[in-house]
């Protein structure tokens, strides 16, 4: 009687096993899907707003025909994607690098008129792409990566991740533009929002720090020469927490498991 039960208790065991088993299988199969504008964002390609704008375009091909309906869905592991003639693929490993961009540097992978770009000073075969942008005379922390949602989450105006630059002007600042520069600058797309502003002893308020929490185009740069400054030098000293500590001009290095985790955590902040 003991070993009949033994015997039913391994096989009801088994039994549900296998049962589980089905179930996992099925969901996983039926959650293997994603949306195509996703797809193209995780495998690096743009992000999933810009995804759209192409797919819209008819500049992507699924299964060797142009696709123009938003919220496709794809197969990852089946579905053949093209774009540019090339086809994209979501990789196994995702790069994370940190760079010291120096001045007369473009930020961009190749340049027609031969003038020097990042792919110059950053050598890895995997195809990266930088995190923002940083103008050809601003210097400092720009990050790279092959990780699409990464470079999204990062961007993203909803998670205020502060950029902290070092800001060398022509004359020394005045209370009143400080509090400007705190408050928000009036530009042509919009106001500004508030900046946080520090000084360095003993140099007149002419070099300053100054953090924002946005990303438009040459922000910092357009702020002052708002405020009728000019701007003699400008350089990113950090990416939130992260620095370019140990690294001169034109080096870089793989982002830290740790760095990129703290990255990751971001949580994105609540609606005022």
């Amino acid at each position: 009687m003991a070993s009949f039960l033994i015997l039913f208790f391994k096989s009801s065991v088994c039994f549900f096993m296998y049962i589980s088993y089905k179930r996992t299988r099925k969901i996983i199969i039926k959650n293997r899907n994603m949306r195509l504008n996703k797809f193209l964002s995780v495998a690096g390609i743009a992000s999933r707003r810009k995804a759209d704008e192409l797919i819209a375009s008819g500049k992507i091909t699924l299964n060797g025909k142009i696709v123009l309906e938003l919220g496709t869905q794809i197969d990852p592991e089946k579905d053949k994607v093209f774009f540019n003639t090339k086809q994209v693929a979501i990789l196994d490993t995702h790069l994370y690098i940190i760079f010291n961009k120096p001045k007369d540097c473009i930020t961009t992978l190749n340049d027609e008129r031969g003038r020097t770009t990042i792919m110059d000073y950053i050598t890895v075969k995997e195809r990266i792409f930088p995190i923002g942008r940083l103008d050809r005379n601003t210097t400092g922390v720009l990050l790279f990566t092959n990780d699409g949602e990464f470079a999204n989450h990062l961007m993203h105006p909803r998670f205020e991740l502060k950029k902290t630059y070092k800001v060398e002007i022509d004359k020394s600042l005045s209370p009143e533009h400080e509090k400007t520069l705190r408050q928000g600058v009036k530009l042509s797309d919009g106001k500004t929002s508030k900046s946080e502003i520090y000084f360095f002893p003993r140099q007149k308020r002419k070099i300053i720090g100054i953090s924002i929490h946005e990303g438009r185009n040459r922000q910092v740069r357009r702020m002052f020469e708002a405020l009728n400054y000019e701007v003699f030098s400008l350089e990113r000293v950090s990416y939130d927490e992260i620095t370019c500590e140990g690294l001169r001009r034109g080096e870089w290095r793989y982002l830290t498991a740790r760095e990129v985790q703290y990255l990751k955590s971001k949580k994105e902040k609540p609606e005022k």
